[in-house]
């Protein structure tokens, strides 16, 4: 008897456990089948916004999409090589068949970093300001950054089935947590003296953070955007398993037939598109540094 006891872990029933999940399963079906269809009508906005724009870059003459992007990564980063890289990825890109999965693909990622700025900022700010709060936030934000990817494509598509705004509310739930934690640990690293210049000076609380602490704090947050849109480049292939459009489906279909070529082609892209976006961002960020550090000696 106590070898066995030694031998086994002692756990939970085989019985009791399939009922505890039986019970959960059914829980959640029921809710999926009670409100799936109010959830769904909650997300028709981000849905709209998410068609209409990879409508405007899929459907665009390619030469206006390709120097509306390569102004955006002259406006943001003022490096010559950074433009010239990001034409010459673009023309690559096109030149080996993939501009409409990419173009889909950056649409995809443009609307998921807007609602993760949307919805993670206001959480950062909140975090640094409470900090009861973040000790509450702060273990959610562990899970959701140590689930696997996978896990969170069963709940989504439970509730709202497979398509664009299950694959788009999977992306925002994996890739956000980098911008809440950033948000919060660069307001919180704002220098306590110059808080204390803005209250002698009769800043009110809304003052003090739009006008010292967010802008000091920009670079920190500019970083925290960059591991978002990393994130939500390296969630892409799996959410094209719930029928996400753009270079993932591709990669995809080349797993499960062995091709290659069109596996490599396709991750390469993802590759080019993330390196740009990397660099854009990261240059904005050290430009933004530069240019605070100027202004506030």
């Amino acid at each position: 008897m106590a070898s066995d006891w030694l031998d086994e872990f002692p756990s939970m029933g085989a019985d009791q456990l399939s009922a505890l999940r039986r019970t959960i399963d059914g829980a959640f079906r029921s809710f999926s089948r009670e409100y799936g269809e109010a959830v769904e009508n909650l997300f028709n906005p981000l849905r709209e916004f998410l068609i209409a724009s990879e409508r405007l870059l899929t459907q665009s003459p390619w030469p206006l999409v390709l120097g509306g992007i390569v102004l955006v990564a002259w406006l943001a980063s003022r490096s010559r090589r950074i433009v010239l890289g990001t034409i010459l990825t673009l023309l690559l890109i096109g030149y080996f068949g993939m501009w409409d999965d990419t173009m889909k693909t950056i649409s995809m990622i443009f609307v998921c970093t807007v609602v993760a700025l949307a919805v993670g900022l206001p959480i950062g700010v909140a975090m640094s300001r409470w900090d009861r709060l973040q000790r509450v936030i702060n273990p959610g934000l562990d899970v959701m950054q140590t689930m696997p990817s996978f896990v969170y494509l069963i709940p989504v598509v439970m509730l709202l089935g497979i398509g664009r705004v299950a694959g788009m509310i999977a992306v925002v739930v994996y890739a956000i947590p980098p911008v809440i934690r950033f948000t919060n640990l660069g307001i919180r690293l704002v220098d306590r003296d110059l808080l204390e210049a803005a209250d002698a000076f009769g800043s009110a609380t809304w003052q003090k953070m739009f006008h010292v602490q967010l802008p000091l704090a920009l670079p920190t947050i500019m970083a925290g955007i960059n591991q978002t849109i990393m994130l939500s480049l390296a969630m892409v292939v799996v959410a094209s398993m719930i029928g996400v459009q753009g270079l993932g489906q591709p990669v995809l279909k080349a797993i499960a037939n062995q091709y290659f070529t069109m596996g490599m082609f396709n991750g390469l892209a993802i590759v080019g598109i993330a390196i740009i976006f990397d660099r854009v961002s990261q240059t904005y960020g050290k430009r933004l540094q530069k240019h605070l550090e100027v202004v506030h000696g």
